[in-house]
């Protein structure tokens, strides 16, 4: 693997690693204001992020290269509101698809294929990740300041499980 995509992926390690950092933090922001199904999603998503990092980790080991580890920045710990939360969460999605195109961007660039053949299933899972906290902003949003529409949100985040992605 060329130094340039092995050095973007490493980067790219650090960012996955941060997102999960960061959603750990509002799993206890949400743990704190009482709304445990928010928080369980919250766990999910941590989850998540350490999958993509250990993913891209194993990748990096896989094609000869050297993961790299870097410190991991502190995120915020408190939101104004639930949907603030969560639009955190969309806005922070939608800059790590962003990495992840110019992941791809980089992997083009070296004529790395194999690279790019890897990034493509993040590329999906994007995707999804957008769609999935959009929906969540969406519903934040109609429901305002109706709690008895808060806590059967809440209740029906608790019901998402952390499942391994098939190869």
């Amino acid at each position: 693997m060329k130094k340039e995509m092995e050095k973007a992926l490493n980067k790219q390690v650090n960012a996955e690693l941060y997102s999960s950092y960061l959603y750990l933090a509002m799993e206890s922001y949400f743990q704190s204001i009482s709304l445990s199904g928010f928080a369980s999603w919250m766990r999910v998503q941590v989850q998540e992020e350490m999958f993509h990092g250990i993913k891209i980790y194993d990748y990096i080991h896989e094609r000869g290269g050297k993961a790299r580890l870097e410190a991991i920045a502190k995120p915020e710990e408190k939101w104004e509101t639930p949907l603030a939360a969560f639009e955190h969460v969309l806005a922070h999605e939608q800059h790590v698809t962003g990495l992840i195109n110019n992941l791809i961007d980089v992997a083009l660039d070296v004529r790395d294929h194999a690279a790019k053949a890897f990034l493509d299933w993040f590329i999906t899972e994007q995707v999804e990740e957008e769609s999935t906290a959009g929906q969540i902003v969406d519903r934040l949003r109609l429901i305002g300041k109706d709690s008895s529409g808060l806590f059967l949100l809440d209740t029906e985040l608790a019901k998402r499980v952390f499942v391994v992605p098939v190869k």
